[in-house]
């Protein structure tokens, strides 16, 4: 078991990358062979979710803990938590987001 924790915590951010690669690859596809016009409010969700997953990848993990050492001499974790508190957030509306633009935008919801 400490093998697959050990190689999961090689490969988890390839594989992440990858289906995020994946994810964007398919939907550019999808709009560039599609006849049907997509406007740009379709793409905000991808966009923002995209400065979401920058958002956190901006953070250290070391940065998190509570032994979390700051060369400026403050107690600056706050700041840390805060801004992965915006990148869950920005994330999570974008979920919404792209779950309301789909509702809206669906043949259903014309009836």
């Amino acid at each position: 078991m400490e093998n697959l924790a050990l190689l999961w915590g090689i490969m988890g951010p390839g594989v992440a990358g990858a289906v995020f690669g994946a994810g964007w690859w398919f939907w550019v596809d999808a709009v560039v062979c599609s006849s049907v016009q997509v406007s740009f409010l379709h793409y905000l969700p991808g966009i923002f979710a995209s400065l979401a997953a920058l958002m956190f990848n901006a953070v250290n993990k070391d940065e998190i803990g509570n032994d979390y050492y700051s060369p400026y001499g403050d107690d600056s974790e706050w700041r840390v938590k805060l801004w992965l508190f915006v990148a869950y957030v920005v994330s999570f509306v974008c979920l919404a987001g792209s779950v309301g633009i789909s509702a809206f935008s669906s043949p259903l919801a014309r009836l």
